[in-house]
């Protein structure tokens, strides 16, 4: 059983800590929160032990989850590196890319597991599509939330946009050859609505839009491919594959018929099961049993990387975007 440490007990904290409390292989050993009051109501509440400091919680547990503010990440992630303890940090890595850079740089030189938390990896919609041959050439993604003033201290692509970058690197696993971006801040000092073109050098092609300002939830990501099309819903966690053949495959006679120039084709309607799971819980899960079976992690900092990289890339594009706009002078 691996002793492991919260440090962070904000909203996701206390998310985490209940799901802790229901994995067998994790043993909740301490929790450790800045906010003084707040950490000793949470230790009272669930009968945990209180740390005076994050180096005593570090000291006295196998893994760290660090769920505090972006901008702590970096520095508490070195203290845990410096004593060799595993630690499972939330998304995003670190506050800067040169944070991150040496953060990763930092991981190479220890024995131990990171991972990071990139929670729609485990949602039921994309675990679903986990054994098909998925090979995209065009990707759409939208992510809208109602607005929430949390999470306005950063850009919408830092804030949501991040979670299906994340998805798409993992779907398109090539080099990005251009972007373009556009966003618009509303009611915050950053972008709250921001659209991006992606393209990649196998010639695939993504456009992914986020806002935080809409009337109405959405997360979803559409797949077009040679011959499939996916449509996966990560609020109402559901999954729908729409397969093209040449021929009626066997055991699938329901198939709907396709009259083209290049002759009859076929349409088959897959729905692969996705099984209702809290996904949190899952990747807490996930992260112990890459350190007790010592196996890679599913969500490697250096994808915590790739994904951060890209959200500044795009980040980037539209500041570039916006200065065009402003600089621009009717003839």
């Amino acid at each position: 059983m691996l002793k492991v440490g919260v440090l962070g007990l904000g909203h996701l904290g206390k998310i985490h800590l209940n799901c802790i409390n229901k994995i067998s292989q994790y043993k909740l050993t301490g929790i450790f929160d800045t906010n003084e009051k707040l950490a000793a109501k949470i230790s009272a509440e669930y009968n945990v032990p209180l740390f005076p400091s994050a180096e005593a919680l570090i000291d006295a547990v196998d893994v760290v989850d660090i769920v505090t503010p972006t901008i702590t990440h970096y520095d508490l992630a070195k203290k845990v590196l410096e004593k060799g303890k595993h630690f499972f940090i939330e998304k995003p890595i670190t506050h800067t890319l040169e944070q991150a850079q040496s953060l990763c740089e930092l991981v190479k030189n220890q024995s131990v597991k990171v991972q990071v938390g990139h929670v729609e990896r485990f949602n039921p919609a994309l675990l679903a599509i986990e054994n098909k041959n998925i090979s995209p050439m065009f990707i759409e993604a939208h992510r809208l939330a109602m607005f929430n003033p949390r999470g306005t201290d950063v850009s919408v692509v830092l804030d949501l946009m991040i979670h299906d970058l994340d998805i798409i690197l993992k779907l398109i696993p090539h080099k990005i050859t251009k972007i373009d971006a556009s966003g618009v801040a509303i009611v915050s000092s950053t972008a709250d609505i921001a659209n991006a073109r992606i393209e990649f050098e196998n010639g695939a092609i993504v456009n992914i839009t986020a806002s935080r300002i809409s009337m109405k939830n959405m997360r979803k990501l559409r797949v077009f491919q040679s011959d499939a099309y996916l449509s996966l819903d990560f609020l109402n966690k559901k999954t729908e594959i729409v397969k093209i053949h040449n021929t009626i495959p066997t055991g699938k006679e329901n198939c709907m018929e396709l009259h083209t120039n290049n002759g009859t084709r076929f349409i088959e309607l897959d729905v692969p099961e996705a099984k209702p799971n809290n996904a949190i819980m899952v990747e807490l899960e996930s992260f112990a049993n890459s350190i007790l079976t010592d196996t890679k992690t599913k969500v490697a900092i250096e994808d915590g990387l790739k994904a951060l990289e890209l959200a500044y890339w795009i980040m980037d594009e539209i500041e570039n975007h916006q200065s065009r706009i402003t600089n621009f002078a009717p003839v």
